[in-house]
């Protein structure tokens, strides 16, 4: 009765309204801060393009003034050691206004309002005098396609009497030690790029120019920077993602959260000589991937934007996990890194090919792309085998560590590794009927799966903290936030059981789950898992109420606006795979579907009480372009219609 009571306190006390947010949706497709006076607050954001990847950490101090740090990473300049880390990277407080005058002054500004929306737009309003005013809006971006950040800088008069700007032009040119680059000295270029140095500025003109630090290999090419052309090219991009997989339902928060998770998914792809390579980001993974976050997470989502480039990596990540298929059943190493040069296994068998067999198949389904399909089958074929011959006696699968690589225990086996390679086996099922496999690899798969489903239930199932649920490995006896797996594959026995244990206060807390039952860490890829799997066992309310507090948090409030990784490890680093992991409680959680074939997917459609219809439009996966429209009919029923083009069914 006690548990129940504090379950039922913690319902209660969630922010269901989005309570404390700082930003607002604003109409132009982002999110503002509308700075007050006084209104001191600093924050960070991760943004990317092929060759670049940047952190601002940015915020207005107590004067009213904006405040910005840049940590550029150029992902392809490899340093030594080469290895996971092995970027170039530097922070910089360079602030190209820093030696400019107005009216023969230095900048005195107030912060009106900070703007992001695959870029960062900052307006200050700079008071000269009773007659004098004067508007800055800053715009910062990656460039798409060259290893540069590029900085706009626009004045605009908005007094009554003309305002002189002095401003600074030049180049510096920073080249780093030989000894610490794989291709030897790095130059870092430094550019303001202007026509003019002093402007008189009438009222109501404008003046602009800009600025952009950018990173070289010796001898290369340097890149001819048009700011204006760079904003436009940033701008398709983003206009390109945003146009396809659209959700629209009552709720704007979600609405928005789910549009911006795109933009973080498929920025963070880099264009290395080992192909397209999504990279989690966090100035510490790039040029790299990962059997979780690339195979697992990001992977079965880039059918559904339509990314070309994003489908691109996803093929060629498996191929490169393929290179490491081996007849002694050496396992898969957990990482390729170093642009596929090398890899990393730091941490043993992480259930590494439970994550790559799961991944592959079902990018393979979603894609609807038979060729592709054909390619990526060997590989699932491999992975599948190797864990079946890692099958205990108890039949779950067996492994030295999990994805957490020993932060916190994970036994000898664990509850993880054995249900994504369950999903596996229904999913290479399925797959293995569009590519004529035979009725026999068919019925095998299957009733492998229907055996380990027996043996996770007898290995895992467990009491823990009075609730039903599992036991994350053997001797487990405190809640963990990866008993929320099961569900997300379709094992539901303990559903009820584990949905109470994963939203009490044991494990939910301000920022989504706990890893474990009384820590203080929490990472974000659990709790995007188990409201995935809440909506997908029919938790429906439950789950969003929980789905609303998190979206809101996330999104508009103090840390925005994307998934992060975790805390206290990397300080909430927005890396970029959880983005997928929040699309996939949209595709697979909300809508309910499931991949069945190349081109045929279940739908189980689950409508919010509160809603009344819910829409997911252009969707891309399956080789095709379609529709999914949910409305709430009288009786409660649901008419639920898919549209492809001008055919209906």
């Amino acid at each position: 009765m006690k548990r129940l009571f504090l379950f039922l306190l913690i319902l209660s006390c969630i922010p269901i309204n989005y309570a404390q947010q700082r930003w607002k949706i604003n109409t132009d497709g982002g999110i503002t801060w509308q700075v007050k006076k006084g209104d001191v607050h600093h924050d960070h954001i991760e943004m990317a393009g092929k060759q670049i990847a940047v952190v601002l950490r940015y915020g207005v101090d107590k004067t009213g003034a904006f405040e910005l740090n840049k940590s550029m990473i150029w992902p392809m300049l490899r340093t030594i050691p080469n290895n996971t880390h092995g970027s170039l990277m530097r922070r910089f407080d360079w602030n190209p206004l820093d030696a400019m005058t107005i009216n023969g002054r230095s900048i005195e500004e107030q912060v009106r309002t900070i703007t992001l929306n695959g870029t960062m737009e900052v307006i200050s309003d700079i008071t000269l005098g009773k007659k004098n005013s004067l508007s800055l809006k800053r715009t910062y971006l990656p460039s798409t396609e060259s290893p540069s950040l590029i900085e706009m800088y626009e004045f605009t008069n908005t007094g009554t009497s003309e305002v002189s700007l002095e401003i600074p032009t030049g180049i510096t040119t920073l080249s780093t030690n030989p000894k610490q680059g794989v291709a030897g000295s790095y130059s870092i270029k430094l550019l303001t790029h202007g026509t003019e140095r002093a402007v008189t500025l009438l009222p109501g003109k404008s003046y602009t120019f800009s600025a952009s630090i950018s990173g070289y290999k010796p001898s290369e090419k340097e890149a001819v920077i048009d700011a204006n052309q760079e904003l436009l090219k940033r701008q398709a991009l983003v206009s390109e993602w945003m146009s396809n997989l659209i959700l629209e339902t009552p709720d704007p928060i979600l609405d928005k959260m789910f549009a911006f998770s795109k933009i973080r998914s498929c920025e963070s792809i880099y264009a290395t000589k080992g192909g397209p390579m999504h990279g989690p980001g966090g100035e510490s993974y790039y040029a790299a991937i990962w059997a979780n976050d690339q195979a697992e997470y990001i992977n079965p989502y880039f059918p559904f934007i339509g990314y070309d480039y994003g489908n691109a990596s996803a093929v060629n990540s498996f191929k490169h996990f393929a290179r490491y298929m081996n007849n002694e059943w050496e396992p898969i190493p957990s990482s390729i890194i170093a642009e596929g040069e090398s890899y990393w296994n730091g941490a043993g068998d992480r259930g590494d090919a439970a994550m790559i067999a799961y991944g592959a198949a079902r990018y393979a389904l979603a894609s609807g792309n038979k060729e592709e399909a054909r390619q990526l089958w060997p590989l699932i074929e491999w992975c599948l085998e190797f864990n079946h011959k890692k099958l205990n006696e108890a039949g779950v699968v067996t492994s030295d560590a999990d994805e957490l690589e020993g932060r916190f225990p994970a036994g000898k086996a664990n509850l993880c590794t054995s249900s994504l390679y369950y999903d596996a086996l229904l999913s290479a099922a399925y797959l293995a009927e569009d590519l004529g496999k035979g009725a026999a690899v068919i019925k095998k798969y299957r009733q492998q799966a229907s055996d380990l489903e027996k043996a996770i239930d007898s290995y895992f199932a467990a009491t823990v903290e009075g609730f039903d649920t599992y036991a994350y490995y053997e001797g487990n006896d405190i809640l963990r936030a990866w008993i929320c797996i099961p569900l997300t594959v379709g094992i539901n026995k303990r559903a009820t059981g584990t949905i109470d244990a994963l939203f009490s206060p044991r494990l939910w807390s301000e920022n989504g789950l706990l890893t474990q039952a009384g820590s203080q860490t929490f990472w974000d890829r659990s709790t995007l898992y188990a409201l995935r799997g809440a909506f997908m066992a029919g938790e429906i309310e439950k789950a969003m109420k929980f789905m609303k507090h998190y979206s809101g948090t996330r999104l508009l409030g103090n840390h925005v606006p994307y998934p992060v990784e975790a805390w206290p490890e990397g300080g909430q680093r927005h890396l970029s795979a959880e983005s997928g992991l929040y699309g996939r409680i949209i595709t697979e959680g909300i809508f309910g579907i499931r991949p069945t074939g190349l081109h045929s997917f279940t739908l189980t459609p689950r409508l919010p009480q509160e809603w009344g219809y819910m829409y997911l439009r252009k969707i891309k996966a399956f080789d095709s372009d379609f529709d999914i429209e949910v409305i709430r009919k009288p009786n409660d029923k649901l008419q639920v219609t898919v549209k492809k083009k001008e055919i209906q069914f």
